[in-house]
């Protein structure tokens, strides 16, 4: 949700009171575990702990490189670890905390969507947020910058093939399910018939 706070403090003040202390808490908890460096900042709405442009400045948008945020939606709270995003490994990680605390992940690229702190795996995430040291996250976004349009290009093809080989795969278990069906119902169609005549 869009927000006219300038600052943090501004931000929360600003939240609905169930909002709030649900913000406030995972604030605290980000703080917490959220490795050196990062700076806390009010940033697209939302607050979040990102790499100053005084260490960094290259980046694509020219704003802060986010590392972590948290922002106030509609219907859920959104906590987003782009230190997760663009990382298989640690993806499968938090995944794998979540489903042995017996949580459900409710992820987009990512965003986790919760309400309350009790829907998430809060050891998980702990480990999520601390996994990737400031210079570190530096080094990654440099990577992908300076990565060669051919790559890039490639890369956007290889995510293609894959989407449409998923669609073929979907069309043709569809199609399979209904000559299934179609053969179900010529079989009882022709017992029947076959009863029929018998009579």
């Amino acid at each position: 949700m869009k927000s006219s706070a300038k600052t943090v403090t501004e931000y929360l003040a600003s939240l609905p009171a169930d909002r709030q202390q649900v913000i406030k808490t995972l604030r605290a908890f980000v703080q917490k575990h959220v490795p050196k460096g990062y700076e806390e900042m009010l940033q697209y709405g939302a607050i979040s702990w990102a790499v100053p442009l005084a260490v960094y400045p290259d980046t694509y948008n020219k704003e802060a490189l986010s590392y972590v945020a948290i922002a106030n939606q509609k219907n859920h709270i959104g906590l987003y670890l782009m230190c997760v995003y663009g990382s298989g490994k640690l993806q499968q990680d938090l995944a794998a905390g979540f489903k042995a605390a017996g949580k459900k992940l409710d992820m987009g690229k990512s965003c986790v969507r919760f309400k309350k702190l009790d829907d998430l795996a809060l050891d998980a995430v702990a480990k999520a947020i601390a996994a990737v040291p400031m210079p570190d996250y530096i080094a990654q976004a440099k990577a992908v910058r300076a990565r060669p349009a051919e790559q890039k290009a490639a890369d956007r093809k290889a995510a293609i093939a894959r989407a449409e080989k998923k669609r073929a795969t979907t069309k043709k278990a569809a199609a399979k399910r209904t000559a299934t069906k179609k053969s179900a119902t010529k079989k009882t169609a022709t017992k029947k018939s076959t009863q029929k005549k018998a009579k």
